[in-house]
Formats: C-alpha cells, sequence, structure tokens
C-alpha cells in the first residue's frame, strides 16, 4: 500500500482490503484486455486504486510471461486515486 493508505484509519484499510479482494466490477470499459488486473473502489469519499504488476522473480524486471506462476511475482498496489 501506499503512504497515503497507511496514513488511513485501520477500520478504512481492512474493509478497503475486503473490497480489493472481493472486486469483481469488471467490464469492457475498465478491463478492455481482460487481465483483470486494475480496479477503482470509493469508500467514505476517497477514491482508490488498485493494480497488479508482474515482475521476474527478483523482483527487478518485468516478467517475461505473467501467465507463467513458476516464474513470475506479481505485486498488488493499492492507493489513493490522488496519488496515481
Amino acid at each position: 500500500m501506499t503512504p497515503g493508505v497507511q496514513e488511513l484509519s485501520e477500520d478504512l484499510q481492512l474493509r478497503l482490503f475486503r473490497a480489493v479482494a472481493e472486486f469483481d466490477d469488471f467490464t469492457a470499459d475498465n478491463d478492455p484486455h481482460g487481465e483483470r488486473d486494475f480496479g477503482r473502489i470509493e469508500l467514505d469519499g476517497y477514491r482508490f486504486f488498485w493494480k497488479i504488476d508482474y515482475y521476474d522473480r527478483e523482483c527487478r524486471y518485468g516478467s517475461e510471461n505473467p501467465a507463467d506462476a513458476n516464474n513470475t511475482t506479481r505485486i498488488l498496489t493499492i492507493m489513493l486515486a490522488s496519488e496515481y
């Protein structure tokens, strides 16, 4: 999570994490490539983005094949939209 999310109350953070975990509002508009690796959530008047990035096993470079779980490390970032 980003510094802005870290500064939020623990209660709001927990509700945000649950909302990210349960997110399933993917459409052709917000997920045109069908990758399901980005989302937008609004809670308590805040707008949040979350995204998943795909790195090699050492987290130094982008993964050559994100579908290969044996050679890919997935990193989830949750941020305030204002931090984007």
